[in-house]
């Protein structure tokens, strides 16, 4: 966990391949402006820890790289700046927000735009935020990580006339009582979702999955993670963009209470480097 007050806050890697990997959650430079009043450890556990690591493989094999280095309890990039809980600020807020229902039901967890609470229900701040700053987290972060991804989508499809867009995470192998809406639910190995086939092709996700059951672990679809902003943003199918969400279980790679990597780390990057190479060659217009 680093602060600092000059940092770069995203990486870009452009690549050669029709594919995009784009990791939004695994920060840990915070800001020296967070002004977060919580248990540090508590804001570890909300990074999906190592993810960067996992995939450090994939730009040596031409795939383009995107890679948040500020912390998804600063300002969740997964999120559309509409997604924002107004209660966090100390004046109105001048700039449109979300009114659909499935959005607001994220937000009342407290994991909108910018996050009110950790995945365990307690409180980041002991402050109301101004808005000046909230618009600095947007203009800072959300800003420039989503013109990479978006940058990287249509120079692979310009390409080669189809991309595919990975958005990759971790998850933790219990769910906790504010991350979602299926607390207490025990996590598959993966958790492959493209939005019930909104952002991918059904096809697609298909190979995906079973290219990672052939290699023993299990798979869910669609739940409970479904893929949130950068699929539902990016995903076109129809004009041959396909965009993924992959949750992979920290179990399997990592102490989920120290945060240190174990013995299963090496084995999984092999099978992730596997399912890397396999989406090489994979045209989804031809699936």
């Amino acid at each position: 966990m680093r602060h600092n007050a000059h940092m770069s806050l995203v990486t870009y890697l452009p690549g050669t391949t029709p594919l995009v990997l784009d990791s939004p959650h695994s920060g840990t430079d915070y800001p020296a402006d967070f002004g977060y009043a919580c248990d540090p450890a508590a804001l570890r556990r909300a990074e999906d820890t190592h993810v960067e690591k996992l995939y450090g493989f994939a730009p040596d094999l031409g795939v383009a790289w995107i890679e948040a280095h500020f912390p998804r309890s600063y300002l969740d990039a997964n999120r559309d700046t509409t997604e924002l809980d107004v209660g966090l600020l100390d004046a109105p807020w001048p700039h449109p927000v979300a009114t659909d229902p499935v959005v607001l039901s994220k937000v009342r967890l407290g994991k909108g735009l910018i996050w009110r609470c950790t995945d365990e229900g307690l409180s980041l701040y002991a402050r109301k935020l101004s808005v000046a700053e909230v618009e600095r987290r947007i203009a800072q972060c959300w800003q420039p990580y989503h013109a990479a991804v978006a940058q990287a989508i249509d120079a692979a499809h310009a390409r080669h006339g189809y991309s595919i867009h990975i958005n990759c995470h971790s998850m933790p192998a219990v769910a906790s009582s504010h991350a979602t809406d299926f607390p207490g639910l025990v996590h598959a190995d993966f958790v492959v979702g493209n939005r019930d086939h909104s952002t991918a092709s059904a096809a697609l996700l298909r190979l995906v999955g079973e290219q990672l059951q052939a290699q023993g672990y299990s798979v869910s679809y669609n739940h409970p993670y479904k893929g949130v902003e950068l699929v539902r943003r990016y995903g076109q199918p129809d004009a041959d963009r396909h965009s993924i969400q992959l949750e992979i279980n920290r179990k399997l790679y990592m102490d989920e209470q120290t945060l240190a990597p174990h013995a299963g780390f090496a084995p999984l990057q092999a099978q992730l480097r596997a399912l890397v190479q396999r989406l090489l060659v994979a045209d989804p217009r031809r699936l």
